[in-house]
């Protein structure tokens, strides 16, 4: 909103860059977001001497397509970001990563948007049918409207024609053209509770966000800022096989332990436009960012 400024939210990851003497620059995101124009939003990065410069972006999330652009433009300046446009799709739309994790992960079905042209609510209970009258979310391929939880997330009986079709359209009519990929339905899981959401009523669980770098777990954070965590810390162990699954350099996931004990893979997510909580610290963050860029690949 500031040209020549970074967006507030990002005011600290800016400052963490600094600190640690690596080189940044600013992407216009209203460009490349609202105008489809990838090189005025780069135009305050530098061509590069050595046309090989690795590059993170740090930044709000982007459509597949919207990132190809924002690639394609730094890449004619010599600067390359760390994932290409197949290795961000592939974290970001859940279809894509989903068979990597299949009984590490949410039982899930999907359709995309040519499934929802027409009389998309027969399309919906048919698949539908593989939950039985267990209770299921509904998200897209990248989000849900998890703060309209029992509106526009939540179905507790999938078979129930009437009230799916009443949380589907809600959820279509919130997310609209923002719709990513097609709809997406996961079994609802009991994980561990931390606390009910003190806006939204969302039932809120002991999740963690984990960084992956190179099939490496490079940092990690509680997920949600409310609740108390105590001292449960996520078992990195546990998960360092399935961290090299993912065809991406750079990744998150996000996991959670049931009220059986069992640990799951809830969500991966491209590590570029991840956030991180705001009580966060930042420059731990990047110094271990920075570090594990410095090893040799």
């Amino acid at each position: 909103m500031e040209p020549g400024k970074p967006d507030e939210l990002y005011d600290l990851e800016a400052a963490a860059v600094k600190k640690l003497d690596m080189n940044s620059s600013l992407i216009n995101f209203e460009a490349l977001a609202d105008e489809n124009n990838a090189v005025k939003a780069v135009r305050r990065v530098p061509e590069r001497v050595s046309e090989n410069d690795l590059a993170v972006y740090r930044g709000w999330m982007l459509s597949p397509d919207k990132y190809k652009l924002l690639y394609d433009a730094l890449r004619s300046k010599g600067v390359h970001l760390i994932n290409d446009p197949e290795s961000y799709k592939h974290c970001h739309y859940l279809p894509e990563w989903f068979h990597l994790f299949e009984g590490q992960t949410p039982q899930s079905v999907w359709l995309d948007k040519a499934s929802l042209s027409n009389n998309p609510m027969d399309a919906v209970m048919e698949r539908l049918q593989a939950f039985g009258s267990s209770p299921v979310i509904v998200k897209d391929y990248v989000k849900s409207e998890k703060h309209r939880w029992d509106e526009a997330c939540f179905i507790p009986d999938p078979s129930d024609r009437e009230h799916t079709q009443r949380v589907v359209l809600k959820f279509l009519e919130l997310r609209g053209s923002n719709l990513e990929g097609g709809l997406v339905f996961r079994k609802f899981v009991n994980f561990k509770a931390l606390a009910t959401h003190s806006k939204s009523g969302m039932p809120l669980t002991k999740e963690f966000r984990l960084f992956v770098l190179d099939g490496t777990i490079i940092h990690w954070f509680n997920y949600w800022e409310e609740g108390n965590y105590g001292d449960s810390v996520p078992p990195l162990d546990y998960f360092a096989d399935a961290a090299k699954k993912p065809l991406s350099r750079f990744f998150t996931m996000d996991i959670a332990q049931t009220e059986d004990d069992e640990w799951l893979i809830v969500e991966l997510g491209d590590g570029q436009v991840a956030g991180l909580p705001e009580n966060a610290d930042v420059d731990a963050f990047y110094r271990s960012l920075s570090e594990q860029l410095s090893r040799p690949q």
